[in-house]
């Protein structure tokens, strides 16, 4: 293997555990520092979990000369100015989703990454896993005809009222959750439908606790190519949903949990000679991100996830909510 990555952690976030300590350790890299609002969280996170220290603040992790990775899982409205700061001092960065709190701040995130030369990703993991694999391999080998319409919807039950997802200063609200998935999903279509999609129209709704949060919003998109989409997104869903749609001229497939394929792992295609279920497998698709994101840092290996991308997601997420009559997310 090649050197294992240093990484510093920000924050003792609960999505780490999942997201980033499970994927360190299969992969053999080091988890260096931590740093925490709250002292004593931070150590108990570190005692749980081997990590080797713990830091004063994020300002000292992101300074640390023995960290060459940080790892960004904070509260949205934090993610563009601490991606800023690891930058400016010259860390890889692997950010949780979205990268800023809105597209001008992504810009300056992209031209802080140009400058470093380091690596910088999003945190879109289903785009390593099989399922999301398997979806493109299904379309682009023709078996689908041409892609028609493609429908994403990714939905959860309430956060609890004190939760940072309804947190306007905080940049919260169902795009900025779950919703940067289903318009990603889409947007990683363009290959096979002219180009990337436009927001043409979109309506939603924010909740008396929470107003400018958008509690749902749904998003009607267009492809150059004359494909369709709809990106549906709730923080207010009975059960958890993540499903991708693709229908092309001569048939359909669907990946029934394409956000977290770890609890599905199918896809369903349907067409005139007949329907298959395909079980591509329920490895975690964060253990597939951070093996990527490595071969990328040590190797220089392509990635499809660059501060551009980031960019361009952030734009697509501002344009639905000017459609549907929301403010973009300030800047914290």
């Amino acid at each position: 293997m090649s050197e294992p990555l240093r990484i510093g952690l920000l924050g003792a976030a609960r999505i780490t555990e999942t997201a980033l300590v499970a994927p360190a350790r299969a992969g053999g890299h080091r988890l260096v520092a931590v740093a925490a609002r709250d002292r004593d969280r931070a150590q108990a996170f570190a005692d749980a979990h081997g990590v080797e220290r713990v830091v004063g603040s994020y300002a000292d992790l992101v300074a640390d000369p023995e960290v060459d990775v940080v790892y960004n899982p904070l509260a949205n409205g934090l993610h563009g100015p601490w991606n800023l700061a690891a930058l400016k001092a010259g860390k890889h960065v692997l950010t949780e989703k979205p990268s800023a709190s809105n597209a001008e701040e992504a810009a300056e995130v992209r031209d802080a990454a140009s400058t470093a030369g380091t690596v910088f990703m999003e945190g879109f993991h289903y785009l390593f896993h099989p399922v999301t694999r398997r979806l493109h391999e299904v379309l682009a080998s023709g078996e689908l005809g041409e892609l028609r319409h493609v429908e994403t919807v990714v939905a959860m039950p309430p956060p609890p009222d004190d939760d940072a997802r309804w947190s306007l200063t905080l940049a919260g609200g169902a795009v900025m959750d779950l919703g940067c998935y289903a318009l990603h999903a889409q947007r990683m279509l363009a290959p096979w439908a002219g180009g990337d999609p436009e927001v043409v129209s979109a309506r939603g709704d924010d909740r008396p606790q929470a107003p400018g949060v958008d509690a749902w919003l749904d998003a009607e998109l267009a492809f150059p190519g004359g494909a369709t989409g709809t990106a549906r997104c709730s923080m207010v869903h009975g059960t958890w949903q993540a499903t991708c749609r693709l229908v092309g001229t001569r048939g359909e497939a669907t990946a029934l949990d394409f956000v977290l394929p770890h609890q599905d792992d199918r896809v369903v295609v349907r067409t005139d000679s007949g329907e298959r279920t395909e079980e591509l497998g329920r490895r975690s698709s964060y253990t597939y991100q951070l093996k990527a994101f490595a071969a990328r840092v040590r190797g220089g290996e392509p990635l499809p996830l660059d501060a551009q991308d980031a960019l361009e997601t952030m734009r697509l997420i501002d344009t639905a909510y000017e459609k549907a009559g929301f403010a973009a997310r300030p800047r914290s």
